[in-house]
């Protein structure tokens, strides 16, 4: 299983899944322009040289995420699949091309199944586990705590990209207004790094990259949320990455991949084993 990165951040949200033939856009924060653009980039076409996705599925029906789905649903055929909630929530296209699914059942892409489970977040939102049979990989973003059961939902994956999105004291003294701080901070905000490094250090061996996803541009800083993630890390086999807000970044399920430039990874040694989780709240 290939992974693409193509945006991560407030700006836009898009990743593309690829396996055995089938292709699978998780989110569309980005239109088909800078799609093409940035798969082209990464040279990560289709066998026959497509560029545009089989599907898209889409997390949660905020803007950086559901974004241009109807744009693609109507112009190019493409089919959308969404939680219940979401598709009753937001803007999809045509209803025809539009899939709902439960968010706690696995469902099947082509090659690609989708095991769906239920985020804390300010609407309907989803953590998707993605399996082509010989690997699995973890999308968790937009979450203000770390629910009961994600640990053990993302347990496994050979890749976990997990929402690292502020620095605590970045945020504090940030320019946003306290009401807006105070949604991020919230249990149904966003992830801080110290919370993402919880879930990081509970992680039970067998993930051999890590990527951190949807960094706020205002308040956290590359540097600081991998400095964490690596502390959490520490001893264990594991690359670490940091998704820039536009990329592409590819990620390769099959093996760790070789980190690009500047990019920090995790001290290489024995896995940890797993240790428990505590339960989290918003700050």
């Amino acid at each position: 299983m290939k992974i693409t990165i193509i945006a991560s951040g407030s700006g836009g949200n898009a990743t593309l899944f690829a396996s055995r033939g089938t292709r699978v856009l998780v989110d569309a924060g980005v239109g088909p322009r800078v799609l093409e653009q940035c798969l082209s980039a990464a040279n990560a076409g289709g066998a026959d040289g497509r560029l545009l996705p089989d599907a898209i599925v889409i997390t949660h029906a905020h803007a950086d995420h559901v974004g241009v789905a109807a744009r693609y649903n109507k112009k190019h055929k493409i089919p959308i699949y969404a939680s219940e909630a979401t598709a009753r929530a937001a803007e999809l296209g045509d209803r025809e091309r539009v899939r709902a699914f439960s968010s706690r059942e696995p469902f099947a892409v082509g090659a690609l199944t989708f095991s769906p489970t239920p985020l804390p977040h300010d609407a309907a939102q989803v953590a998707l586990v993605v399996d082509d049979g010989a690997r699995r990989a973890a999308l968790v973003t937009d979450l203000g705590e770390v629910p009961p059961g994600l640990l053990e939902h993302v347990a496994g994956c050979d890749v976990v990209m997990l929402e690292s999105n502020y620095d605590a004291g970045l945020l504090e003294a940030g320019p946003y207004p306290q009401h807006l701080k105070r949604r991020i901070r919230s249990a149904r905000g966003h992830l801080a790094n110290a919370q993402a490094c919880e879930l990081l250090a509970a992680l039970p061996g067998g993930t051999h990259t890590v990527a951190l996803m949807h960094l706020s541009e205002v308040n956290n800083r590359p540097e600081l949320a991998l400095d964490a993630a690596r502390d959490a890390l520490d001893g264990r086999r594991t690359r670490l990455v940091a998704a820039p807000p536009r990329g592409p970044l590819v990620l390769d399920a099959a093996a760790p991949p070789a980190p690009p430039p500047g990019a920090a990874r995790s001290s290489l040694g024995p896995p940890a084993p797993p240790r428990q989780l505590g339960l989290f709240t918003g700050i």
